[in-house]
């Protein structure tokens, strides 16, 4: 075997690059998203021993719905790019890309086993460039392949060298063989494949066996006429071992996947649940449609699901020809690599091995796949494919004759390939032009019309996204995810009755529950959001409540493990006033899901309606555990803090308040709370500084500007509060709290009578039954000295508040000045003194308006589920709400402020009694 050299290492790095760099510029597209953005198993935060629990998507590998994909490592290294640039899609395909340099450099040092170094370097360049690779270089999650990939070759390149002089066995390089196999399969399940191309390798290449040779052994051994020779017993134990090994790795992998197959439906594979002999003919014919696509990358499709290729029904179906002849040309193949000794015989061989057994796993024919075909899995076979065209274009270009035609031929096919490799990264930019180029391939597939429909939907470009949907279903009348799609759009376009009907017709094609049985269709478990999405539906309707719970009982009945049905269910119940069932469903689904961050969240909501604020705060500071910047618990946990009271608690909830700012940095509750919390500690500055934060974030932030103004009010500076409060009231005029300080302001700050005049009887409209006003405006009526006006006017406030004794006295004071001004012609009022009812005119304003409680409606709630590899996205925002509140340090200054206008009020009855 000749060693690599620089300038081919440099070439083929640069070809890769030519071809790829484009696929920089694109984003995450179809299953990047559940197994990158949706996958929690990337975020650093996670448990790194979860990735080792959970499939490639995240899921665990004991639930039904998960795809018993066990690739750890591959995760890990999705995780590194997390670390590096946390969501950001460029680092993600330059690390793809790199990958695929290094397979192609590997690739070329296996080449060289087989071929010449002009036709290994020829074998590497077309792999580089073949385009059916662009799935796996491209698309994030085809890294499982690259990396696969990479311990694939270099387990087969550590086997080679197993073989030491005279035949004896070097063991160091089967063991790092078995190793390299193990995370091979770590990455992605067919690495495990390479083990029987070493067997192959060994016995038909490195001992350089035929299989005449093998019959003629085995059958002189077996009638006894002679004995096994030594450097076979050598190969044997070698194949023994390297088989042991293998049995017992895949005896782990079982235990991994816990004995289970995944559940895939007729959608995802229709094969593979037709009847024989639609079964063996078709899953037969796809062999060939693989091979085509190797030697004829121009029509490219991301999804090849559902209705892409009709299933072949019948013996007499002309694509059944196509079969055929390609397990001729196979075995013809076959029978030339294991009969005939040879350099070129053993190519052959080995292309075979490589093209053949790393794809079995996908092929169907021992254990169903969720797919029909998929271009990805085409990314080690297409290496056999390499070498079988690489050594056939070294025997072409020998001829004298044909050698120049054979090398504009492969230079034709080398540049064509890279330019429609480079053309095709293009499609993967976005999930719509990736699912459009598909449907320019094939009309025929319903999940391709859904995921079109999906990235519109994305856009918020409803009214198209709802036509590919519909078309989804007239493609596919059966499919339960386009129905579920189409009822979802409808309702974002505010057609509820419309969505009632789609959501119907998908539940009419789910099958039917047996009662006292265990569901167990194999089904898609997402098609049971089916049931989630019509209950989300109707409730919205109070009077069908209960409908919608049924709705969400029925799910669970179906499913005991449907996490999100108890999410759901206890959302409803907390709506129907039953929080205590809300409980038993949350804490139910905490059950099957003890480290999910929103499920603590909602628990403590729960515990809020049960008057429990205690194991509120402990269920918040449970889902912070989890999630250190959960948005919604770190403000409803630092509000909780707020409102209890407890002065200890006011620097955490503050530190909470401070870290959901800079989480939620335009959000003005944020920056509200954050004021009242320093308002509370007579931080005075700190708090007006808050409060114009959020006001500048809303202008019409309704608790904001009247606390400011109050502040202002509280700390002498009542002129600075005048502004705030014109605007609070051009926002709302009916700001009842607002016009009470205002006027107070007005009258006794810049004696303006008038102007606090029509603030007290703007009140009265509003309310007429306001004491304070009412009385207010009394104490107007006395400053224009009208004592008739303001006798009538304190006896009507009287009747409104008929125990208030201030009110009593006031009255008394009124009616004395009138009697003694009977024998006086005009009243004479002290110089540099208001009226005597002054001193109690606005006695309750000095509390705050407050919105700080935790909101019960807060839940973290569900939406529509998309049916095709989509996923929600959910989290809260609060809105502005006035919720009065007093604490007892409040109370107590309202008191004082009680006693100090009576001392007031005394002062000026001596006044009166002296005139």
């Amino acid at each position: 075997m000749a060693d690599i050299n620089l300038k081919e290492v440099t070439l083929i790095i640069g070809v890769v690059a030519a071809c790829y760099w484009n696929s920089l510029f694109c984003g995450f597209v179809f299953d990047d998203v559940s197994a990158i953005l949706d996958n929690k198993d990337v975020h650093p935060s996670t448990p790194l021993k979860t990735l080792f629990q959970n499939d490639f998507w995240g899921t665990p590998m004991s639930e039904e719905r998960s795809h018993k994909s066990y690739r750890p490592l591959t995760v890990l290294t999705f995780r590194l790019n997390y670390w590096f640039s946390e969501l950001k899609p460029m680092s993600y395909h330059l690390l793809n890309m790199i990958f695929h340099a290094v397979v192609s450099v590997i690739f070329l040092k296996v080449c060289k086993l087989f071929l010449d170094n002009r036709s290994s370097v020829i074998a590497s360049l077309l792999f580089a460039v073949h385009p059916i690779h662009t799935e796996a270089v491209t698309g994030v999650v085809g890294r499982a392949e690259l990396l696969s990939s990479i311990f694939f070759l270099a387990a087969f390149l550590s086997f080679t060298k197993s073989k030491g002089p005279d035949n004896s066995i070097v063991w160091t390089p089967i063991a790092l063989t078995v190793f390299l196999v193990a995370v091979a399969t770590l990455c992605k399940e067919q690495g495990i494949t390479v083990v029987g191309i070493c067997c192959v390798y060994e016995v038909f290449i490195a001992q350089g066996y035929t299989l005449p040779l093998l019959c003629t052994t085995a059958g002189q051994f077996l009638r006894g006429k002679g004995s096994i020779p030594f450097s076979m017993l050598q190969t044997l134990i070698k194949l023994i071992a390297l088989m042991f090994s293998t049995l017992l790795l895949v005896v782990i992998r079982v235990q991994v996947i816990q004995s289970q197959l995944p559940v895939f439906t007729r959608f995802d594979n229709p094969a593979a649940v037709s009847p024989t002999p639609t079964r063996q003919l078709t899953f037969n014919y796809l062999l060939p449609v693989n091979a085509w696509l190797l030697l004829n990358p121009s029509e490219l499709c991301c999804d090849w699901t559902m209705g892409t290729i009709p299933l072949i029904e019948s013996f007499l179906d002309i694509r059944n020809l196509a079969t055929f002849i390609f397990f001729c040309f196979l075995g013809a193949l076959g029978v030339f690599g294991v009969r005939y000794p040879g350099n070129s015989s053993k190519t052959v061989l080995m292309a075979l091995c490589l093209m053949a057994l790393p794809f079995i796993p996908a092929s169907n024919l021992f254990f169903p796949v969720g797919f029909v075909v998929a271009e990805r899995v085409l990314y080690v076979p297409s290496m056999g494919f390499c070498i079988l065209v690489a050594h056939g274009w070294q025997k072409i270009s020998n001829k004298s004759v044909l050698k120049k035609l054979s090398w504009v031929c492969l230079s034709m096919v080398i540049l064509t390939h890279a330019l429609k490799t480079l053309h095709r990264n293009w499609d993967w930019e976005s999930e719509y032009t990736l699912f459009m180029s598909a449907l320019k391939v094939n009309k025929n597939n319903a999940k391709l019309w859904n995921n079109v429909g999906h990235a519109l939907e994305n856009e918020k470009n409803f009214e198209r996204a709802l036509k590919y949907f519909l078309q989804a279903t007239h493609v596919q009348p059966d499919d339960i995810g386009a129905h579920m799609n189409v009822g979802r759009t409808y309702k974002n376009l505010n057609r509820t009755k419309a969505a009632e009907e789609s959501y119907m017709t998908a539940k009419s094609l789910m099958p039917q529950v047996i009662p006292g049985k265990k569901y167990a269709a194999r089904i898609a478990p997402n098609h049971l959001n089916v049931y989630i999405n019509l209950a989300n539906l109707i409730r919205a309707n109070e009077s069908r409540l209960e409908e919608a719970d049924q709705l969400y009982r029925q799910a669970i009945s179906m499913r005991p493990d449907f996490k999100q049905a108890y999410i759901s269910r206890g959302e409803l119940l907390l709506k129907m006033n039953k929080p205590v069932k809300a409980k038993e469903a949350y804490l139910k689904a905490l059950e099957l899901d003890k480290n999910n961050a929103d499920l603590w969240y909602n628990l403590a909501i729960v515990h809020i309606e049960l008057k429990e604020p205690n194991e509120a705060l402990k269920n918040f500071n449970h889902a912070l555990e989890l999630n250190p910047k959960h948005k919604l618990a770190l403000f409803n946990s630092a509000i909780l803090m707020q409102e209890s009271g407890e002065v200890k608690l006011r620097p955490e909830a503050r530190k909470r308040l401070l870290s959901y700012v800079n989480e939620e940095p335009l959000d003005a509750n944020g920056y509200f709370n954050l004021g009242m919390l320093a308002m509370d500690d007579k931080k005075d500055t700190e708090a007006e500084m808050w409060m114009k934060k959020a006001i500048k974030l809303q202008a019409d932030f309704r608790s904001a500007l009247f606390n400011l103004a109050l502040l202002y009010s509280q700390t002498a500076k009542e002129l600075m509060a005048l502004p705030i409060l014109e605007e609070l009231l051009r926002y709302h005029p009916d700001h009842i709290k607002g016009l009470i300080l205002k006027g107070d302001i007005l009258m006794n700050q810049k004696k303006d009578i008038l102007g606090a005049k029509k603030c007290f009887e703007k009140i009265l409209e509003m309310d007429p039954s306001n004491v304070q006003g009412k009385h207010n405006l009394c104490v107007v009526y006395f400053e224009e000295k009208d004592l008739l006006k303001t006798e009538r006017c304190l006896v009507e406030t009287l009747a409104l508040a008929p125990h208030e004794e201030y009110i009593q006295r006031h009255l008394s004071i009124v009616r004395d000045k009138i009697s003694s001004s009977s024998f006086v012609e005009q009243p004479v009022f002290p110089a540099g003194k208001t009226s005597g009812i002054e001193g109690d005119k606005i006695p309750t304003e000095n509390e705050k308006e407050i919105k700080s409680k935790p909101r019960p409606t807060q839940i973290i709630k569900t939406s529509d589920n998309k049916s095709q590899l989509k996923s929600n996205k959910q989290l809260g925002k609060n809105t502005d709400k006035e919720t009065p509140h007093k604490t007892t340090k409040e109370i107590k200054e309202i008191e004082k402020k009680r006693v100090a206008a009576l001392k007031r009020l005394e002062e000026i009855e001596h006044i009166l009694n002296g005139e």
